[in-house]
């Protein structure tokens, strides 16, 4: 039963860690293209309002956190598919400190710009956080196992 329940983890993490990485292609595509998108319900173009600089920097600012997501899901995805399918403890320990520490300060940017739990951004750090938790306790056999 525990190997059934270690293959399972190690799908819905690299199931997780690619959902990631897409998301921050899809991200990236809308930061790069000139398409309108929405920022916290007001579309970009109305936000910068005819000025060029103001809707660079913002759609800079997505790029740059769409390169942030793809380089964590990249790492996560290696540890996930190498160390951690392999069945070593430090790799169940650096998935879950990674996925806390994204979960963390999506909680803190939400509270420390008053935008709350239902802010842009939370539902997925949280849900993100959730899947990788619950797949982790999957296989937290591996920290008591001998070897």
């Amino acid at each position: 039963m525990a190997s059934k329940l270690r293959v399972v983890s190690w799908v819905l993490l690299a199931l997780a860690g690619a959902l990631v990485l897409l998301g921050s292609v899809v991200s990236a595509n809308l930061a790069y293209s000139d398409r309108d998108y929405p920022i916290a319900g007001v579309d970009l173009s109305e936000i910068a309002a005819g000025r060029d600089g103001v809707a660079t920097g913002l759609r800079g600012v997505r790029g740059t956190s769409a390169a942030y997501a793809a380089g964590f899901a990249v790492l996560f995805l290696f540890v996930v598919l190498g160390p951690y399918r392999r069945g070593e403890r430090w790799a169940w320990w650096a998935l879950l400190a990674g996925v806390l520490a994204v979960c963390l300060m999506v909680v803190a940017r939400a509270s420390l710009l008053g935008t709350g739990l239902g802010g842009p951004g939370v539902g997925t750090a949280l849900t993100l956080a959730g899947v990788v938790v619950f797949a982790l306790l999957l296989d937290v056999t591996r920290l008591t196992a001998r070897g």
